[in-house]
């Protein structure tokens, strides 16, 4: 009984010893991850062109917001439908955030017809005829109506009868527009911002310049996000 006792304390140390290292390597990959996050959140600061580019929000608004899409991809359809409403109710309806969206055409480039590119000509044109107002609306009526990346769905013929579906919008007008590809040059010039700023993906979010991480790109973590950039811009302290 006496032995057992003695290898029952001789065995303490080496138990609080594991447990002590078990937490010094959680601490170390805890501090790892943080830092990979950090690293991911303080990368380059990238500067856009906002010229002409569809916004929601007041231009004073501390914290810009920027959106590269593609009208054809499934994840901006989950970005415009769960994340971004959030984004808007609790920070650009309320002054804080000023959002661009800007056209990233890719997701059609080796298909026999470019549709994305024709939708992004098509809001392009919305967005001519009744500025950020008909863009937003377009761009809603393009998400829903959503087909299959694979295959060309966003033909010239469908986008008109998808226009017709928009408040305001003077539909024989906006297929002069796509006819005469009036719209096609600023489409392409946005996806040249986009490879500019290393765009890999859509959506690809922004803020104040820098690129939302994987790992926090759900509506906490870009809530979490926008509240570190509020905090940081000088109209906030």
């Amino acid at each position: 009984m006496t032995r057992l006792e003695g290898k029952q304390n001789n065995r303490t140390p080496l138990i609080i010893g594991t447990v002590i290292v078990v937490l010094l390597i959680g601490f170390g990959l805890w501090f790892m991850q943080r830092n990979q996050m950090m690293n991911a959140q303080t990368g380059p600061v990238k500067t856009f062109d906002f010229t002409g580019q569809p916004f929601i929000g007041k231009a004073d608004a501390p914290v810009k917001v920027v959106i590269f899409e593609d009208f054809k991809c499934p994840l901006c359809k989950q970005f415009e439908d769960n994340i971004f409403p959030v984004i808007q109710q609790k920070y650009i309806d309320t002054g804080k955030v000023q959002a661009y969206r800007i056209n990233y055409p890719f997701l059609a480039d080796h298909l026999p017809t470019d549709d994305s590119l024709l939708a992004a000509q098509a809001a392009e044109c919305a967005y001519d005829q009744k500025g950020n107002d008909g863009y937003n609306r377009m761009s809603t009526i393009l998400f829903r109506a959503q087909g299959n990346e694979t295959t060309v769905w966003a033909t010239k013929d469908k986008l008109v009868e998808l226009a017709g579906s928009v408040d305001g919008i003077d539909v024989d007008k906006l297929k002069t527009c796509l006819d005469t590809d009036a719209t096609k040059a600023r489409a392409e010039a946005d996806k040249k911002q986009g490879n500019a700023a290393n765009v890999q993906a859509t959506p690809s979010v922004f803020i104040n310049g820098q690129l939302i991480p994987t790992s926090q790109f759900n509506p906490e973590g870009i809530s979490q996000l926008i509240d570190d950039a509020l905090t940081a811009a000088p109209a906030a302290k």
